[in-house]
């Protein structure tokens, strides 16, 4: 199995240790997973490509990733401003959303799962404060996936970057600013040894998920129980990570703050205001582009809708009474 991840990185190299343990006990041996980090056979961003090709059999990686292959694969991490973690589970589980993933990925010779999530995102890293959106014009700013659509309508300009290139990358400010994951992930970065401002929400991440992928003709050969054994492998994980990352994020967090003094800010209005308003032309744009990705825009957006309206009398006055 290759991953885009460092090896034994918290909440990436980490959950993908801990699904091939499960996946070789569940099957009594029966399948037995060597882990490659990034970079150690393949590249990270190279990881879909080799899973299809059988260079290697299985991958552990974002679907964001493959976004200059297939535009609409970005759905299946995060959408700006689109579906938070329990909200992603219902449109794959219980909406369509795997079957169109699926369908999605069969033109890679690939076959792909939830496998781990790392939970609504951060902002980011920055060189500088941002008062107002004027402050963004210009900047180099790592992020990928749809998001990095989005800041690049703002006036950004948005970076690809692996986990192993974003340190080096701010250390030499080669970018003035980069989103990772969360507080937890981020603190074992290192990141806040040369930027100083943290800033949420991960507007443009309000969803973690990865994917464990396998080589659609493997899959085919497998038998029912083995199929079953990932399947169900995955879906425990997928739950058990999401889980670990909200356990050790306000930790993380409060460690950056205390003792190595980040300093935690949220992104101005007219700066999320402008980037919902964009979030939503490239939804609109896409929704344009061939059969498939219409199909799964569609389906993402009907599966918003229908949460947002539920969350405006659950979730969201739970919240906000919680806090009062």
């Amino acid at each position: 199995m290759a991953m885009s991840w460092i090896k034994n990185s918290p909440a990436t190299g980490t959950t993908a240790a801990r699904l091939a343990s499960r996946i070789e006990l569940l099957s009594g041996g029966r399948i037995k997973i060597k882990l490659f980090g990034a970079g150690e056979i393949i590249g990270p961003f190279e990881v879909l490509d080799a899973v299809g090709s059988g260079t290697v059999d299985l991958g552990h990686s974002a679907s964001f990733f493959w976004q200059g292959k297939a535009r609409a694969a970005a759905f299946f991490t995060a959408v700006p401003f689109g579906l938070i973690p329990q909200e992603h589970m219902v449109w794959i589980y219980h909406g369509n959303g795997q079957e169109l993933w699926d369908e999605l990925y069969e033109s890679f010779d690939v076959k792909p799962f939830l496998a781990s999530n790392t939970s609504i995102g951060m902002g980011g890293w920055f060189q500088k404060p941002i008062n107002s959106i004027e402050d963004i014009l210009g900047m180099k700013y790592r992020m990928p996936g749809l998001g990095g659509e989005v800041i690049r309508r703002l006036g950004a300009v948005p970076v690809s970057l692996s986990p192993l290139e974003i340190l080096p990358a701010l250390s030499t400010n080669a970018v003035d600013a980069a989103e990772w994951l969360g507080p937890w992930s981020d603190l074992a970065m290192g990141f806040y040894k040369t930027t100083p401002y943290y800033y949420g929400p991960g507007f443009h991440e309000p969803n973690g998920a990865a994917e464990f992928l396998v080589n659609l003709r493997l899959w085919n050969e497998l038998p029912e129980d083995l199929q079953q054994i990932i399947e169900i492998a995955c879906m425990a994980e997928h739950v058990y990570a999401l889980t670990e990352v909200d356990r050790w994020n306000p930790a993380a967090l409060k460690t950056l703050v205390e003792e190595h003094g980040s300093i935690v800010r949220q992104f101005p209005n007219d700066f999320l205001s402008a980037a919902r308003q964009a979030a939503e032309e490239v939804l609109d744009e896409l929704a344009q582009q061939d059969d498939l990705t219409a199909r799964i825009t569609q389906s993402y957006r009907e599966v918003r809708s229908t949460q947002i309206e539920w969350s405006k009398v659950s979730q969201l006055p739970f919240l906000r009474a919680r806090v009062v």
